[in-house]
């Protein structure tokens, strides 16, 4: 589960390694989970001169993996060891980067985010 103040790996090309939550834009409540948007601050990035994004910027962003449990099934669940997103683009939500570092679960799919699983290394479950 993400919420605001979490530190996030950033699992894509776009020049960044962490970024912090800054707000939680599709529901209203405290928490998220995979599949959801937020809206993050860049904290750290590889190298100024070749990354796509900028220290200090503020992007949207979709999480890919969290830390806790997700049930799919009933007696299915799924668990990762970190909390990453992937940066996407302020206008029509499409990923700033090129490549997708790690898996991806199915259920993206079957939203409005079908080129993350082209862009993937892998997809589980």
């Amino acid at each position: 589960m993400i919420q605001v103040g979490s530190f996030l790996k950033i699992s894509d090309n776009s020049g960044g390694k962490k970024a912090l939550c800054i707000k939680i834009l599709q529901n209203k409540k405290k928490f998220c989970n995979i599949g959801k948007e937020i809206l993050v601050s860049i904290k750290s990035v590889r190298s100024q001169e070749t990354s796509k994004i900028k220290k200090g910027g503020i992007y949207k962003a979709i999480i890919i993996r969290t830390n806790s449990k997700k049930e799919f099934n009933c007696f299915s669940y799924i668990n990762f060891f970190e909390n990453s997103i992937i940066v996407l683009n302020k206008q029509n939500n499409k990923p700033i980067g090129t490549r997708i570092f790690g898996p991806l679960i199915k259920n993206f799919k079957y939203s409005k985010y079908l080129k993350l699983i082209s862009l993937s290394s892998g997809i589980i479950y």
